[in-house]
């Protein structure tokens, strides 16, 4: 079947090499998003396994339209009621890039009536709609005049690990997270630091992929596909078996580093909650005065404040001292900053080796790699 992985800007190859490695075939990168072709283990797979994807789609359906009552009349055509019955909610998520349809919430409500209304016109009855926590969830796209209907095989969004209870004040994505980690290509053998850890997502996503833990493991909320038709539980339990299975110890050594002590006892609850308090070990100190805990150099990888409201000077001084930090205490290591401060970032004052741009939600971000000789 063709499936289509979305991801976020600038992942689309991490994603793709993951994909490769799960099996899927005639893989193309697009923007935000990587498709493929595979079975239904394939989309089982990619559910528990892919550490940058949010969701994958199976598209089930395709037309042109450039009018409400025509983008009525074609999701008018298809037999919904082969995907899903009258006992079961539905939601609908739009995304528009059109002329013709500028608001996406009207084109899911337009999609929502034609559905409900075949419903009503076969079974004297219709399905409900739950936005919160549907069976079956709809993604509709339209770009210019082409309609693209797919069913979302994820259900919460795949970055939702399941691991972060405390909200810290701008906690980044974890599959973003994971991303960048997968960037810097670190591989899980040398030591791995975080001097700005926060709520401790860089140190558990480091974890989970030095020992191999799937990204669905720790995961309370169902997959949509649960809830299709088609659904093969044996297969499903099997496929989760065997990635668990593989799941290895590790005695690479993962380092959180914070000046908050508040962010320290976050990270703590969210490594127990993984498990991955074994793992990381945690130190409340401050950048400028942090230093290895170990004799072998590794990677470093710190998300700074981009303002948090401080004054200019204060975040240009910040972003110095991570840089004298980085040139004192780091050398051999492999230092990389994501920052969407693009005036504070230059003053790190070490010469980069890699520039990369990348989203942290809606703020452009630059990942910069520093090499320490």
């Amino acid at each position: 079947m063709h499936l289509v992985a979305k991801t976020l800007a600038g992942l689309e190859p991490i994603l793709a090499k993951e994909l490769e490695k799960i099996g899927a075939k005639k893989i193309v990168q697009e923007n935000r998003a990587v498709s493929f072709e595979g079975s239904l283990t394939t989309l089982y797979k990619a559910n528990y396994s892919l550490r940058t994807a949010l969701r994958i789609l199976k598209p089930i359906y395709k037309f042109n339209a450039r009018l409400p009552q025509h983008l009525y009349k074609h999701i008018s055509k298809y037999n919904w009621s082969s995907l899903f019955n009258t006992e079961q909610t539905f939601a609908i998520d739009a995304t528009v890039h059109s002329p013709y349809f500028n608001h996406s919430v009207f084109v899911a409500q337009k999609v929502k009536d034609a559905i409900v209304d075949q419903f009503r016109d076969k079974f004297g009855r219709r399905p409900s709609v739950d936005v919160e926590a549907p069976d079956i969830q709809l993604h509709v796209r339209i770009n210019k005049d082409e309609v693209s209907v797919s069913l979302d095989s994820s259900g919460f969004s795949l970055h939702k690990r399941g691991y972060r209870d405390l909200q810290h004040m701008a906690p980044i994505n974890e599959a973003l997270a994971a991303g960048l980690i997968l960037t810097s290509n670190w591989d899980g053998q040398k030591p791995f630091y975080d001097l700005m850890c926060g709520s401790g997502t860089f140190l558990i996503e480091a974890a989970a992929i030095a020992t191999q833990t799937p990204p669905g493991y720790f995961r309370d909320n169902t997959y949509a596909f649960e809830n299709w038709h088609d659904f093969e539980e044996e297969r499903w339990k099997t496929i989760k078996h065997y990635a668990n299975e593989a799941i290895v110890p590790t005695k690479t050594p993962i380092y959180g580093f914070d000046i908050d002590g508040r962010m320290i006892e976050m990270s703590e609850q969210h490594l127990r909650i993984t498990d991955f308090d074994k793992v990381v070990q945690l130190k409340q100190v401050s950048v400028a005065d942090s230093k290895p805990l170990s004799d072998e150099a590794g990677c470093v990888i710190i998300n700074p404040p981009y303002d948090l409201r401080l004054k200019n000077e204060d975040i240009i001084a910040l972003y110095k001292s991570i840089g004298d930090a980085f040139k004192q205490k780091y050398k051999g290591f492999s230092a990389w900053v994501l920052s969407g401060n693009k005036t504070a970032i230059k003053h790190i004052g070490l010469r980069t080796a890699k520039k990369m741009t990348f989203y942290n939600g809606p703020v452009e971000c630059k990942f910069h790699k520093y090499e320490m000789y």
